[in-house]
């Protein structure tokens, strides 16, 4: 039985953002990769390298906290899987959802690769949602 990469990635941010923690290390995949880059340009995370440990390649992200004025930690990250391996979604880019009024991010895997909602209706594709983000 194969894995579920994209739920392990959005399960290991989500947990260590939760608790507090400044890194994450996820396993490398052409996918993770792909999504990390999002997760980057979009400012979600801080900062991605490349980790080697024998013949394995781990992403070590840097994640971004914020500090309220109390001076706890806020959590600024959130994410939900959509399509999982049992139970794919579909849309075409006029029915992709909008979150938060088009302040979070929906990734698409289309026929032209991984990208965002805004990417995906700006060249109108379609294609499997894999999560939203805000």
């Amino acid at each position: 039985m194969g894995r579920d990469t994209i739920a392990d990635i959005i399960t290991s941010i989500r947990n260590a953002d939760m608790d507090r923690k400044g890194t994450v290390r996820v396993a490398f995949t052409n996918i993770t990769e792909k999504i990390i880059k999002i997760l980057l340009r979009e400012g979600f995370i801080e900062n991605v390298r490349k980790h080697r440990e024998g013949n394995k390649i781990f992403l070590v992200l840097t994640l971004r906290h914020r500090r309220n004025r109390k001076g706890a930690y806020g959590t600024s990250l959130n994410l939900k899987q959509i399509s999982r391996p049992g139970l794919r979604i579909y849309s075409n880019y006029q029915k992709i959802p909008r979150i938060l009024g088009g302040m979070g991010i929906v990734i698409l895997s289309t026929s032209r690769g991984i990208m965002t909602d805004r990417e995906a209706r700006l060249e109108k594709i379609g294609g499997e949602i894999l999560c939203y983000i805000w």
